[in-house]
Parts: structure tokens; sequence; C-alpha cells
């Protein structure tokens, strides 16, 4: 049984995170758990796929790593312990540039690029709560795939820490990554039946 499951009114920490069950995947944001279950579908592991060719291809020999879920990425607010930090995510990409910020847990730190695949359970969790994390974070580009609308949204983390509007891209584009401007997905590659 799962956290929730005795303790509905506590905030937790990746100190009480590291006691659970490792049979069950959990993400912490502000102190709240969310279950991972059930696995992705075969359709997001394959978009999850593609996007995660075309990153590493382009980052090999640079300095820069592209990781996928499951990866623990903690979110301190500031330079508490590790035990006291309130948020731990597993973004389905990540791009990090900081390689003194990777242990043997995972991260500690904001990732210079995150990219969430939307599932119906994770939605709402992918574009209202985990938006304004990283944006607090400092994540500097969040996208936000739809695989039934074939769509991905891309922010852009401003000169004032917050997310501007956002670029909308459809299944026949080519989206430059903002933090690496050489670099274009072929939106038609990810989203191929």
């Amino acid at each position: 049984m799962g956290p929730l499951a005795y303790k509905l009114e506590e905030l937790f920490t990746y100190g009480d995170y590291r006691t659970w069950n490792d049979d069950e995947r959990w993400e912490l944001i502000d102190g709240v758990p969310y279950c991972m279950s059930p696995a992705p579908s075969p359709r997001h592991q394959l978009l999850l796929g593609e996007l995660h060719r075309q990153f590493a291809n382009w980052l090999r020999g640079k300095p820069c790593q592209v990781f996928i879920a499951p990866i623990d990425v903690r979110l301190a607010e500031s330079d508490e312990h590790d035990d006291e930090i309130t948020t731990v995510v597993q973004p389905d990409l990540s791009v990090i540039c900081d390689k003194s910020r990777l242990d043997n847990t995972g991260y500690r730190g904001a990732p210079e690029l995150v990219v969430e695949i939307l599932s119906p359970s994770t939605a709402q969790k992918d574009l209202k709560t985990k938006l304004a994390r990283y944006e607090r974070a400092g994540v500097r580009e969040y996208w936000i795939v739809d695989p039934a609308a074939k769509i991905v949204l891309v922010f852009i983390l401003q000169g004032d820490g917050q997310y501007g509007r956002p670029s909308v891209y459809v299944d026949t584009d080519r989206p430059q990554v903002n933090i690496f401007p050489d670099l274009e997905i072929d939106l038609t590659a990810v989203f191929a039946e």
C-alpha cells in the first residue's frame, strides 16, 4: 500500500519518498505524492523513444545529456538538505547540462529542458501543477506533447522567470529547440503511427 493509505493530511519529503516500496513509482510536488501507475501506454513509449533518439543523436559528443524516466529529479527550493526536499519528479525526458548535479540517486536541480507526454491520468498535473513547478524551479524549456491531438506546446522561460505564451507545433512541424538553436525535432517522425 502506498503512503497515501496512512498519511492523508501530511506533506512528504524526499526522505520519506526514499523509504517507500520500490515496486511503486511516485512523484512529490510541493510535498504532495502522486502515484505514477499505471505504466505508460505503448503509444506514449514510442513517442518518448523517438524524442529520446533525436535528442540523444544530436547531443552525442556534446556536454549535455538526455535522460528518460524514471530518473529522480529533485527540485530544491534553496540549499535544503536532500531529505528535506518536497519536490521529486520523474519527467518523461530531461536534458541535463550540469553533470556535477548528477549522483547515484538522480539529479538535484532544474534540467535545462523537460518533456512531458500527456496521458489521461497525467494531463491535468502536467498542464498545471508541473508547469508551475518547473517554472518556479527555472527549467528553461518545457515541452508538453499531446499524442491525441498530435501537438506540442513549448514554454520558454523569460527574463522575468516566467514562462511566456507557449508556441504550438503540429505533427508536420520541425520546431527548433530554443536552448540548442541548431537542433530541430522532426515531429512527423515523433507522431508516426
